[in-house]
């Protein structure tokens, strides 16, 4: 049951997914929106444009009709008056075309967007497949068209049939008015119906672009094991990155242990953490940390002291609070300043003795640790409440 619940597209598509939809050219897309928008985009321009493409046809009709002798033996000057004709007729419907043009271009960014696809472009074969082709007959998606073809039959028919029915007197007295008004009547019924009737595909097209949406995002919903796959190939395999953290750590945890030798003294409590320490007047601030670790980490920075010659303090409040809120290669918190500088003053003076001999120093006892740093110290709880570092 829950391979079969994993294999459900129950799951949005993903931005990659809808990326590399659009890359194959398969975006959302309404033909009805188009369509609309593209007739009332000629609506309008003929609503517009139409008075005066009607008397520049005119002009241009009566000019044409109009025969000089001088066209019946020059050729030449028959062939300059027909291309004259043609620009005037080009310039006439020049506007309207330009609407036309801005309302195709800006027409598919009410849904999808503008695209350009190669892949689209390219051939494939399994569409010529004619059990395929008769299964996308009887789909779903051909029950819809046919529906909205039907919707939209009968939507045009209702407007047209009450558009003729409201305009049935005008249309007869057509018959008794003089020829040019009579014409210009014509022209202004046929205008007021065009644009009703194109009025009336707007509530399909209202219909048909959110429908179009949701399928398209229907189509593109993913299975559980889809979104986890994907996430597979854009964050890579799990375990091959659990391997790299590994060896991360790795590689973090050698250079570590490469500047024990180096420290000035390993601060432990005794077995479960350890804090190798370094602190030089030129160019440090204050002390800093070069390693730490916890169980068998800080038993390996024992053995590294040990062979190196690295003085280990046993100081387990101090070597909690260090290890606990100093990071590694950072230095040491403020509130440590006094205990470790007794450490590093028993240190310096342990080095003495064992160059110079003398009196051995004694280590240090009772360092000063805010009780709010010790992890163990009740006081820290009250630390966390208020704010204070841990």
């Amino acid at each position: 049951m829950a391979e079969e619940s994993d294999l459900e597209k129950t799951e949005p598509a993903s931005p990659r997914k809808l990326e590399q939809a659009r890359e194959q050219g398969d975006v959302p897309r309404s033909r009805e929106l188009a369509t609309c928008t593209l007739l009332l985009g000629a609506s309008a321009a003929f609503w517009f444009t139409g008075d005066n493409m009607v008397a520049e046809l005119n002009r241009m009709l009566a000019s044409g009709l109009s025969f000089d002798r001088e066209l019946a033996f020059d050729m030449q000057l028959l062939l300059t008056r027909t291309a004259a004709s043609i620009v005037s007729l080009l310039i006439v419907f020049a506007p309207a075309a330009l609407i036309l043009i801005v309302v195709a271009l800006v027409s598919p960014m009410l849904i999808g967007g503008w695209l350009f696809s190669a892949q689209a472009l390219q051939p494939d074969f399994g569409r010529m497949n004619p059990f395929k082709g008769l299964g996308n007959m009887v789909s779903t998606r051909s029950a819809v068209e046919l529906g909205k073809a039907i919707a939209k039959t009968i939507l045009v028919g209702a407007i047209a049939w009450m558009v003729i029915k409201y305009e049935i007197d005008a249309v007869l007295a057509l018959s008794v008015e003089p020829l040019r008004s009579g014409s210009a009547h014509l022209g202004h019924l046929l205008l007021v119906s065009f644009v009703f009737i194109v009025s009336g595909l707007i509530l399909i097209a209202a219909i048909d672009a959110p429908y179009q949406m949701w399928q398209h995002a229907k189509k593109l919903m993913m299975s559980r094991q889809d979104v986890r796959q994907e996430a597979k190939e854009s964050d890579g395999n799990p375990e091959i990155k659990a391997k790299i953290r590994q060896q991360q750590r790795e590689m973090a945890r050698r250079r570590m242990m490469s500047e024990v030798p180096t420290a000035d003294v390993v601060v432990t409590n005794p077995t479960h953490y350890a804090v190798a320490l370094k602190y030089s007047e030129n160019g440090m601030r204050a002390p800093q940390v070069v390693a730490k670790g916890a169980d068998e980490v800080a038993a390996k920075i024992r053995e590294l002291a040990l062979e190196n010659n690295v003085v280990i303090l046993e100081a387990p409040p101090l070597a909690r609070a260090l290890f606990r809120h100093a990071e590694l290669g950072d230095e040491i918190p403020e509130a440590l300043y006094i205990a470790v500088a007794e450490v590093l003053a028993y240190v310096f003076q342990l080095r003495a003795y064992s160059k110079n001999g003398g009196a051995r120093p004694e280590k240090p006892a009772d360092l000063d640790v805010p009780p709010q740093l010790d992890p163990l110290n009740p006081a820290a709880e009250d630390a966390d409440t208020n704010g204070l570092p841990q």
